[in-house]
């Protein structure tokens, strides 16, 4: 994998939003570490959108969101 299509993912990762709920519409990097604690205990959606909250929950957990922002398309 070259820095490319790491840059691409992350992009992919900060702007990805929530399809339903509570955060439906929310930046995935916006919604609240307990709502990924939640998902993780109770198991995360299949597909893409489980593969994405497993790694916000990754990312969140240890405290490395900035990582995200820089990312983030306004």
């Amino acid at each position: 994998m070259n820095a490319g299509n790491n840059k691409a993912l992350l992009t992919e990762l900060a702007n990805y939003k929530m399809p339903f709920g509570k955060y439906k519409n929310k930046l995935l990097l916006e919604i609240p570490e307990h709502y990924y604690i939640w998902f993780k205990q109770k198991g995360f959606p299949p597909g893409k959108l489980g593969v994405m909250m497993q790694q916000m929950y990754d990312i969140k957990c240890n405290g490395l969101e900035m990582i995200l922002r820089p990312f983030v398309i306004k």
